[in-house]
């Protein structure tokens, strides 16, 4: 092929170099033999140099065929791509670990202002050290006066006040087995508590009272308010009438719930209102049930004391009311036999859901102990 080439060659030359015009009027075949075989080494160059990159790209089209056990091997162009892009990549700055503190426990919200702490009976220091801001203790047959705190001070009562309520139910002589209805009317506007009794709910006059003392229900004791002979503001009355001929001059209510905290008393006139109530069988009955249960239609309610020391055998409890909202904290009335000799306490404005009946506890044993606190001058006996 070469020397094929160079004969083309020499002869074109030869034409060229004896006339132009036998160039120019050389035969088109040989003109045409003469530029490929010119063209060729050209070609070859050019084919030279890109036989690297077609290898490249064979390579980098290759599927790299995995060992058992092993990776893959990368691909050189791949290789190379990624050399490239790290040795682009900027250079990452470094870490700065920083350490945090923990952040510091939300400041608890302050305990709500009861009524005698704003009249600033909680700095009233006693020798057994109560957490009531007022109590009043006396033996039920002597009327006499074992223990005081803070004792004539008028206080929000809560549902103590639902002691009264059966009073005034009981006194009335009304057929106790008369069906009530729970209506919208007896739905609790003032607090917005709940109620386990559906308006619509039909029960006694006796189951209501029974769970309005027993469980404080505030649906019962508004039906009972409602049904009184002249409605609820004929029962009010007749409350606050009652409370005047026991000689309860610090007290006065509102409703029959004790859900508002302008239902007021001291626990010099609640021990009062203790002894009348425990004249009434009904009263101490219902009162100090353990648990109960009322039909309401198809189904049963069932209910327990709010007062769990009822059902604690080293207690002989005869009668007993608790009571709580906000303003009132946490209170509580009893008669109990201690040491052989029946006792009425009386507990106010207590901080903590078990500290009344602590409070309790912790008279019980001082009576036991048979000391006596100090009392008052001005302590009177009390008994209706």
């Amino acid at each position: 092929m070469v020397k094929y080439a160079l004969g083309v060659f020499v002869t074109l030359f030869a034409l060229a170099a004896s006339s132009p015009v036998a160039l120019a009027q050389a035969p088109a075949k040989t003109k045409k033999a003469a530029v490929k075989t010119a063209a060729r080494p050209a070609a070859k160059a050019r084919a030279k140099a890109e036989q690297p990159k077609k290898a490249s790209r064979k390579l980098a089209a290759a599927k790299p065929k995995a060992v058992k056990g092993k990776e893959a091997p990368v691909s050189l162009a791949k290789r190379q791509t990624k050399a490239g892009r790290l040795a682009k990549a900027p250079t990452p700055a470094p870490v700065q670990r920083v350490s945090f503190a923990p952040s510091p426990a939300p400041a608890a919200a302050a305990p709500l202002m009861t009524a005698g702490d704003m009249a600033g009976l909680h700095h009233t220091r006693d020798p057994l050290s109560l957490a009531s801001n007022a109590a009043f203790v006396i033996d039920q047959h002597t009327s006499q006066v074992l223990f005081e705190k803070n004792a004539t001070v008028a206080l929000p009562v809560a549902s103590l006040t639902k002691l009264m309520t059966a009073l005034v139910v009981v006194e009335a002589n009304q057929n106790m087995e008369e069906m009530l209805e729970v209506t919208s009317d007896d739905i609790d506007r003032e607090k917005h508590s709940g109620s386990r009794l559906r308006v619509g709910a039909h029960l006694s006059r006796a189951d209501m009272l029974h769970i309005a003392l027993m469980s404080s229900e505030n649906r019962a004791a508004s039906a009972l308010g409602r049904h009184y002979p002249g409605g609820l503001p004929a029962f009010v009355a007749a409350m606050n009438a009652r409370a005047r001929s026991l000689g309860m001059t610090q007290t006065h209510y509102v409703d029959p719930t004790g859900l508002s905290s302008n239902n007021v008393s001291s626990a010099r006139d609640l021990a009062k209102l203790v002894a009348a109530a425990y004249r009434h069988p009904a009263i101490r009955h219902y009162s100090t049930y353990p648990r109960y249960a009322v039909d309401v239609g198809r189904s049963q309610l069932h209910y327990m004391n709010s007062n769990r020391l009822v059902m604690n055998p080293d207690w002989d409890i005869g009668l007993q009311k608790t009571g709580y909202i906000s303003e009132a904290g946490r209170c509580l009335v009893m008669q109990a036999r201690i040491d052989g000799r029946p006792v009425i306490m009386v507990f106010l404005d207590s901080k903590g859901k078990d500290s009344r009946l602590a409070d309790a506890g912790r008279v019980r044993r001082f009576i036991e102990s048979g000391k006596t606190a100090p009392i008052p001058t001005q302590a009177a006996a009390t008994q209706s």
